[in-house]
């Protein structure tokens, strides 16, 4: 009997699993992966590894907890373990009291180290000291204490010898030695080895490889990119490379943003500038550093703008040259491919998201939510009503200021929120509902007035609202989101089927006041004083796109490939009319990659890029790897170039792109179709 149940306990365990809604993974399951490594914001990344362990943390600014510690063994499929803080409590700015706020401070940029058998966070504090978190264990406990002042953006480096030292600083750097305890520099130690002009200026990582210090910094003029420096001590001479990464933004073109003035604006209109298809350099990935495989290899991480989600994580083959770490390929230095082959670490993971997003409110919160601030534990309950989250109204005079605000961050590229909302136990002057974060932010959900609920869709970028009366005590609230174009409807249902759109469909820019992409959000509050509560009784996010390619590869199939944007197809001397697409048969190569053969021929590349046609059997210089760009085109990268196939404006075929510009106008992209 105990058998048959454990079986039927297995079952339905597989059987939730097969059932839980896809989300992204950057893993393709057929080898290889796809950036961005998780499709929402994750900013400042630090990456580390401890034998054969990957570890990982970022930027959390003012969401509680703080400091997510993720674990991995083969660099692309990560699970969070936990965090390195539960609440940083500073002031009442960090609990949303006395009209102040910490949005776009708190914790960022952290420096994630091991050393002598314990793993150390240094993490920068907005108008306060660094803050230290250290543990023997990456899930914790962590022990918290702070430095003596505030190093911006800093990197530690654990020398061989002993001793410690820290960079930090923005555009003149600082290096000096720590102390024994970590709390301060060893007075005397302090080096100013930069000038303000040497291009290397903040979110600097500093290592020792193979007997060099080398720190990897970003910095922006008139495009966003990653530096290098080198020197033989810890103290300099450093001899500076300009970019080993630059002008990656793996296609995406600059979408809407909040205008940048001084100071900040705060309250609407907002100016917000229409997006910019033309302009390059802004969103490029930058801030990030190095780490060694076992088997020898490095790779790279960095972070991306990604319009309206925030900042992303890419992971980047790494090429040495010339002693300096090159982000990209030996054909195509400083560039990342978007689709590449996953990193040699001896392990491989089946492909798994790093948390569950959805939640049912049975158990414990699931790990990927985060509190708006410090939350008030009074307040909110899992336990008052089983199976419900149960948020008391505090007080609060708009959303922006309401206190207990539950946050994800949102995913891309498209997806979709709900949640259920039950009314009953709400009071005049209570507002309950979904919320995207953001500056402006929206919101739909239920305010209670003296004579009955209303149903009400905020904008404050307009300051306006839609609002319709209702009655009944169960309401559906949901969100839907286009990501790629920064654009967002809200919906509701009576009956958890029909829904019914409220509102206009909102502008969601890119903005540095949250300094954090759009965030999913649950919240209630009272615009009067004391209220009641509202009961959620669940969470769902459905994704369109939930991994690296929208179609699959069409293996053994004859397709066309029209050029995106231009009059003119793939066409290379099959007899047809020039500019009329060929139509070739898409061959597997593994990997995710193909030869493209019409007839006998198949397409090759030469080591210049030409392309031309051959009788051979497919081989490296008939290969490339089939990726789209994050608008979902086709781009095709030559595996004997390690460039992208483009059209020229004479219809000449060529194998020489670093890759796909934001405005799709030169030549790179295909639409691809089945040939009849």
């Amino acid at each position: 009997m105990l058998k048959r149940l454990a079986v039927i306990l297995i079952a339905l365990s597989s059987l939730a699993g097969a059932l839980a809604a896809p989300t992204w993974t950057a893993d393709n399951g057929n080898g290889t992966f796809t950036n961005p490594l998780f499709y929402e914001e994750f900013s400042d990344p630090d990456l580390i590894r401890v034998g054969t362990d990957y570890y990982l943390t970022g930027t959390t600014m003012h969401a509680m907890p703080g400091l997510p510690v993720l674990h991995s063994k083969d660099l692309v499929n990560w699970e969070l373990v936990g965090y390195a803080l539960d609440k940083l409590d500073l002031g009442p700015a960090y609990r949303l009291e006395n009209g102040q706020n910490i949005y776009g401070q708190g914790i960022w940029a952290p420096c994630l180290r091991y050393h002598n058998g314990a793993f150390y966070i240094f993490s920068n504090v907005n108008h306060a000291t660094t803050q230290v978190f250290r543990a023997t264990d990456p899930k914790g406990p962590w022990k918290h204490t702070a430095m003596k002042q505030m190093f911006h953006d800093l990197s530690v480096l654990f020398d061989d010898d002993g001793k410690a030292y820290i960079v930090w600083g923005y555009r003149d750097l600082h290096i000096a030695q720590l102390n024994d305890d970590f709390t301060d520099i060893v007075p005397g130690t302090e080096h100013k080895p930069f000038s303000p002009d040497s291009l290397i200026g903040e979110g600097s990582h500093f290592y020792k490889v193979n007997g060099k210090y080398v720190i990897t910094s970003a910095w922006y003029d008139k495009r966003m990119r990653m530096a290098a420096a080198r020197a033989d001590t810890p103290f300099g001479p450093y001899e500076v490379l300009p970019a080993i990464t630059i002008d990656e933004d793996m296609g995406l073109a600059e979408g809407y943003r909040l205008a940048s003035k001084d100071p900040p604006q705060k309250t609407p209109p907002f100016d917000i500038t229409p997006p910019k298809p033309s302009e390059t350099g802004h969103m490029s990935s930058h801030q990030g550093g190095i780490v060694q495989l076992p088997s020898g290899e490095w790779w790279g991480f960095s972070m991306s703008e990604h319009n309206s989600l925030g900042r992303v994580t890419l992971l980047s083959p790494v090429t040495w040259k010339d002693g300096w770490p090159y982000f990209g390929l030996p054909g195509n230095l400083t560039r990342t491919p978007r689709v590449w082959v996953k990193p040699n670490t001896g392990v491989s993971e089946a492909p798994h998201a790093p948390y569950e997003r959805d939640d049912d409110f049975s158990g414990p919160l699931k790990n990927v939510w985060q509190w708006n601030h410090v939350p008030v534990d009074t307040a909110w309950s899992l336990s008052e009503r089983a199976g419900y989250l149960r948020l008391h109204t505090l007080p609060a005079a708009d959303f922006w200021n309401a206190k207990n605000s539950l946050t994800q961050r949102a995913i891309g590229p498209v997806s979709t929120v709900t949640t259920v909302l039950e009314t009953g136990g709400l009071k005049p002057g209570d507002v309950a509902g979904l919320a995207l974060l953001n500056l402006p932010y929206a919101w739909i959900g239920v305010e209670r007035g003296e004579n009955g609920f209303t149903l009400v869709q905020f904008d404050q970028q307009s300051g306006k609202s839609a609002r319709t009366p209702v009655t009944a005590s169960r309401i559906w609230l949901r969100a839907e989101s286009d990501y790629l174009k920064d654009k967002s409807v809200f919906s509701y249902s009576l009956d958890g089927k029909t829904f019914v759109r409220l509102g206009i469909e909102l502008v969601q820019p890119y903005q540095l006041t949250t300094f954090q992409g759009v965030r999913n959000t649950l919240f209630a509050y009272n615009t009067k004083g004391a209220g009641g509560f509202a009961d959620f009784d669940s969470f769902t996010v459905d994704e369109k796109y939930p991994h690296g390619l929208r179609r699959p590869i069409p293996f053994g199939q004859t397709v066309t490939l029209t050029s995106f944007g231009l009059k003119t197809g793939l066409y290379l001397g099959t007899g047809v009319e020039r500019g009329v697409p060929t139509a070739y048969r898409v061959v597997d190569m593994g990997l995710g990659r193909v030869a493209l053969v019409a007839g006998e021929k198949a397409l090759t590349v030469a080591a210049d890029g030409r392309v031309s046609t051959t009788t051979a059997k497919p081989g490296k210089a008939e290969s490339f790897q089939w990726t789209e760009t994050p608008s979902g085109e086709l781009i095709l990268m030559s595996l004997a170039t390690d460039r992208y196939l483009r059209i020229a404006d004479d219809g000449a075929v060529i194998a020489d792109s670093a890759g796909p510009k934001p405005d799709g106008k030169d030549g790179v992209r295909f639409v691809w179709n089945v040939s009849r």
